[in-house]
């Protein structure tokens, strides 16, 4: 059987926002390339993310589309250089194109759920802190990802940064636990089957997935099925026993009443 060729994420990611961009300007590929100078296949090569295109053709295209800052800052953040550490890079550009998102966090707030004064006192650099920022934009991008996160309960009691800090975290948390696409569970502390510590989960709209799980060096980024069946598995054990949405954001409430306020 022939091996699928791995497509790098950040030229997927890139390929996506081409197509957004193309779509929105009411350009068909074959326009577009006509634009441009290139065949409308290599319009759909660049879109799919299996070939990496050259600055002058990004910026000829940027022009065509009418998006050119755009494109320039797209090309300039995915496909010439990455921001994150290199074992986390992969995932968090996957995180762009995804249609469903799983997160589970052991002993912090997930970064995609970060105030900027919590992600500041956890993160050494300005620019990881603005990495984060703009990495929260995945929530809100059109379409947005159905979005479902599942903090272990002793985050919402483990200071990071002042009691301010706190205060401002957990009321962000209560805010956002009520959007239409965001799914906010608070699990137990306790021993859950096939759990070792935080994983995330990116689904694409072709079902293709891919995880990435931390460790206390950094953490790993993986494509391999049994992997995928692990981290399905440990993800459904923890949202079958833990708080219900209403329950959830209830219990943040209180804690963020009796602790930190």
């Amino acid at each position: 059987m022939a091996t699928k060729k791995r497509i790098d994420p950040h030229l997927r990611t890139f390929g996506a926002r081409v197509k957004r961009f193309r779509e929105e300007a009411g350009l068909s590929q074959a326009e577009a390339a006509k634009l441009v100078a290139v065949t409308r296949s290599y319009v759909g090569q660049v879109e799919r993310g299996i070939t990496r295109c050259r600055r002058d053709f990004s910026e000829r295209l940027g022009e065509a589309l009418g998006r050119k800052d755009e494109v320039a800052e797209a090309w300039g953040d995915l496909v010439r250089s990455a921001k994150y550490p290199q074992y986390f890079e992969d995932y968090a550009s996957l995180e762009g194109t995804a249609v469903m998102l799983r997160h589970y966090s052991s002993d912090v707030v997930d970064g995609l759920l970060q105030v900027e004064s919590y992600a500041r006192a956890l993160l050494r650099t300005e620019s990881s802190l603005q990495a984060r920022l703009k990495r929260q934009e995945t929530l809100v991008r059109d379409p947005a990802p159905m979005a479902c996160f599942i903090l272990d309960e002793s985050v919402l009691h483990r200071q990071v940064g002042t009691r301010e800090v706190m205060k401002d975290q957990l009321t962000y948390l209560y805010e956002v636990s009520s959007r239409e696409k965001i799914c906010l569970q608070i699990a137990p502390t306790a021993y859950y089957r096939s759990v070792s510590g935080s994983f995330c989960i990116a689904t694409q709209d072709d079902r293709d997935e891919a995880a990435y799980a931390a460790s206390a060096f950094g953490g790993e980024t993986s494509e391999e099925a049994e992997h995928l069946a692990l981290v399905n598995e440990a993800f459904a054990n923890l949202q079958a026993r833990a708080r219900n949405v209403a329950d959830s954001r209830a219990h943040i409430g209180k804690v963020l009443e009796a602790k930190w306020m």
